[in-house]
């Protein structure tokens, strides 16, 4: 079973939701987002995604595109994002990591080595924005042969005939993107979101974390008793964003804000 799998189990066991965090690789800088990801689960993250920087983040809103801006200034590669993820396996074997991100660098790495390269740093699954189901022959074998889920978006515009053929091709969890548009740009209503997941979950038995628009405390709440999970992204990145100093520079307030937005955000789950 796999890191992601068990999570959820236990999850599920206790009777709550996931909080999933996101962070951008290297932003602002490597050793900050270093810090942020050694210290979002003792925060309360249950799984946490993390951004692969890419010049041309179709489906990021503008906080996202600046942090991935922020993470490419800094030295973001691919290569340097795995061993993000390789140095936190030194202390955290068992927190779940979620790549996401496009394609683009993926092809130019090498879609066979950077599957190996994933699983060895111990990446657990990926999140492949602008790769649809009928162009999964690009990477769904080798993720497969690495043991690396591929998890799917669905968007309140997917229609009811095309469920079954996304979420056929999706393991690990699907991800269900909140709003129609870009990240960050708005949030839909508790009972948006509660007309919708019955609507996909009668297509599948995986957790379903719900993203795109989850910012508050209460919204996360919302969205893991709605759902089984809550992704936020967008609000922890604005929050660490008020924290740089006018050349984009990490400050002593720059850790500790992000982790006690995970710490509220993660309270506010588990009482959902």
């Amino acid at each position: 079973m796999s890191r992601i799998a068990q999570r959820f189990a236990a999850l599920k066991a206790e009777g709550r939701g996931a909080l999933i965090p996101f962070l951008e690789a290297f932003d602002p800088d490597r050793d900050t987002a270093m810090a942020i990801l050694r210290g979002m689960p003792g925060a309360g993250a249950d799984l946490i995604e993390i951004g692969m920087p890419f010049t041309d983040p179709m489906a990021d809103g503008p906080t996202v595109q600046k942090a991935g801006q922020r993470g490419l200034k800094a030295g973001a590669t691919l290569a340097g994002t795995l061993g993000m993820v390789a140095d936190f396996r030194q202390d955290d074997a068992e927190t779940p990591v979620i790549l996401m991100g496009y394609f683009n660098p993926i092809l130019s790495y090498g879609v066979p080595r950077f599957c190996v390269d994933a699983a060895a740093a111990g990446v657990d699954g990926l999140i492949i924005v602008d790769v649809p189901p009928e162009e999964a022959d690009e990477i769904a074998p080798d993720a497969t042969a690495n043991g690396l889920d591929l998890i799917r978006l669905v968007a309140p515009t997917t229609a009811e005939d095309r469920l079954p053929k996304v979420l056929s091709a999706t393991t690990g969890f699907v991800y269900y993107v909140a709003i129609t548009g870009i990240t960050g740009t708005r949030s839909a209503s508790t009972d948006d979101l509660a007309a919708a997941i019955p609507r996909v979950r009668k297509h599948t038995d995986l957790p379903i974390a719900i993203g795109f628009g989850v910012r508050t405390p209460e919204q996360a709440g919302e969205a893991a008793r709605i759902g089984d999970a809550a992704v936020v992204a967008s609000a922890l990145l604005d929050g660490m964003l008020a924290t740089l100093d006018a050349e984009g520079r990490a400050t002593p307030a720059t850790v500790p804000t992000v982790l006690d937005q995970v710490r509220k955000l993660a309270e506010a789950v588990r009482k959902g």
